[in-house]
């Protein structure tokens, strides 16, 4: 196995050359203290998550951890199964602190880095959750736009508030807010979505006044006010009536940041380039991806990329093609991507109507093709109701297990599957269980090896188990914060000491902006350099 040390490293991520950081913790662990650029790569989820990080077999990869031996076997894994140019950082992220380079925490940070450098390189205005609420109480002319998830606005919003993704607001403002004296307040969880979401409308030059709400959701409810929880107001669907002008702006921002423009006939190139990694990435929302979408393409809502980039692109100086139908929205992420530095970002001209039927699907999973035992809903059901000894290990998320889980599913990580040896003794029948089933069906070989029990995998999973009408046990406290090593925990997902989290994380994010500086390998902006082919 190729080892390198930090200093070798360190001239990787500044060659130009394409390197994937891959680190091997689960995602909780990895949120403690981790390198700049490095990707989660979670043993747990390895044959998924690699192959969406890797689409290229051949490119250079530098596996990481805190010295434990886990990248050695991501390495192993990865070799295994075509990787042909893997190395391991010797002694992890220990090695890298001793010659004195820097480790940050938390998760997406280079993107979360990015959105303090907007704000302080652009200047984006800001409200304090006081005034704003004295502007609602007032009745002033003006719109509250959510840039985060819909799904995290249900949970809770500023009230008269209204949820419009990130990679959403340039394309729709036009409809959302024609009067240009509306005054138009972008708000998130925290600060970075409400920074970039601001700085979008910003930079695309509309006429209104734009703030971003401070701190968003947390900085609402730290100062004393309460969130809405349950509304669903959202944009209107549909293509914008105001789509040319909204064009107009992003192709003048995406222009200004450097951002190609490629033909079909260009994209069909790269996907034939053995020499280049290329992520095709649709950057629409996501009920649009699902109503239809070029084979092999991604669904990455524009906001959501910008926000949690490393959730996508796995590797360094990669080829990035980003399409849409109207091109406002690839060409709004496209600028921020070039910005963040990524170096060859490009969008099509035509969008999808060019390139709709052409495209190769991703790098398969062969594992989920290997032949396990399965159960369905219905006979789960009735092993369950027979009394037959029957255990049911659940390897979701902890935080998804929490919101909601097979009633009696014990909860586990499937890299700490040893763990629940105790629960399994005298079982007669295991059934494995995760959200949409895959990872319970990579994990069945592997419970055998710990039960004499038959081991199966619940077809579809926990999805299929809800929608067959059974119900689900919610529970915010199984498993303890202190277990949740899968994931990492935001401040509203924690069962104590919420405010003190709430106040921690926004430090930390402020604070970034000077941590960056103690680290060369982070160039945020674009000069004169335009993407290349």
């Amino acid at each position: 196995m190729k080892r390198i040390d930090a200093k070798t490293l360190h001239a990787w991520l500044l060659d130009g050359h394409e390197l994937a950081l891959l680190d091997a913790r689960e995602e909780g662990e990895f949120g403690t203290s981790h390198l700049f650029w490095a990707v989660p790569c979670p043993l747990s989820k390895r044959e998924v998550r690699a192959r969406t990080l890797l689409p290229r077999l051949g490119v250079r990869v530098c596996c990481v951890d805190d010295g434990r031996g886990l990248a050695e076997q991501l390495a192993s894994w990865l070799e295994s199964v075509g990787c042909t140019d893997v190395a391991v950082l010797d002694g992890g992220t220990k090695a890298w602190a001793a010659a004195g380079y820097e480790l940050f925490s938390g998760i997406n940070v280079p993107s979360k880095a990015f959105g303090e450098w907007v704000e302080h390189h652009y200047g984006t205005e800001s409200v304090d959750p006081p005034d704003l609420k004295s502007w609602i109480d007032e009745g002033r002319n003006i719109v509250v736009l959510d840039s985060r998830t819909h799904e995290e606005f249900v949970r809770m919003s500023i009230p008269t508030g209204v949820s419009v993704p990130g990679g959403e607001l340039v394309y729709r403002i036009g409809d959302i807010a024609p009067d240009p004296k509306t005054l138009v307040v972008v708000n998130c969880a925290g600060r970075t979505r409400s920074i970039m979401g601001a700085e979008s409308l910003r930079r695309a030059g509309i006429p209104n006044k734009v703030v971003a709400l401070r701190n968003g959701t947390m900085g609402w409810e730290l100062a004393g006010f309460r969130c809405d929880r349950g509304r669903t107001d959202r944009f209107t669907a549909g293509t914008p009536k105001s789509t040319a002008t909204a064009l107009q702006r992003a192709q003048a921002f995406a222009e200004s940041s450097g951002v190609g423009v490629i033909g079909a006939i260009d994209l069909a190139r790269f996907e034939d380039d053995p020499d280049r990694t290329l992520y095709v990435l649709d950057v629409r929302d996501p009920a649009e991806y699902r109503a239809g979408h070029r084979p092999g393409s991604v669904s990455a809502p524009g906001g959501q990329l910008v926000q949690a980039t490393d959730q996508w692109v796995g590797v360094r100086n990669a080829r990035i093609v980003l399409v849409d139908d109207t091109g406002v929205r690839a060409r709004m992420a496209g600028a921020w991507l070039r910005q963040l530095g990524c170096r060859d970002v490009f969008v099509v001209e035509g969008g999808l109507d060019a390139i709709r039927t052409t495209g190769r699907e991703r790098l398969p999973v062969p594992e989920l093709g290997a032949k396990v035992a399965t159960i369905d809903v219905t006979g789960l059901v009735a092993l369950l109701d027979s009394g037959e000894g029957t255990v049911l290990i659940d390897l979701a998320r902890s935080i998804d297990y929490r919101d909601g889980h097979i009633p009696g599913a014990i909860w586990g990580v499937r890299t700490r599957l040893a763990a629940l040896k105790p629960h399994l003794a005298g079982a007669k029948h295991v059934v494995v269980t995760s959200p949409d089933g895959l990872v319970a069906r990579l994990a069945v070989d592997e419970v055998k090896t710990l039960s004499a029990a038959e081991v199966q995998a619940l077809d579809g999973g926990t999805d299929a188990w809800h929608a067959f009408g059974r119900p689900l046990v919610k529970d915010r406290t199984t498993p303890p914060d202190e277990a949740c090593i899968d994931s990492y925990l935001r401040a509203y997902d924690r069962n104590s000491g919420v405010e003190d989290a709430m106040n921690a994380y926004l430090t930390w994010e402020i604070e970034l902006a000077n941590q960056i500086k103690r680290d060369n390998t982070v160039v945020f902006g674009v000069g004169e350099a335009s993407a290349t082919h």
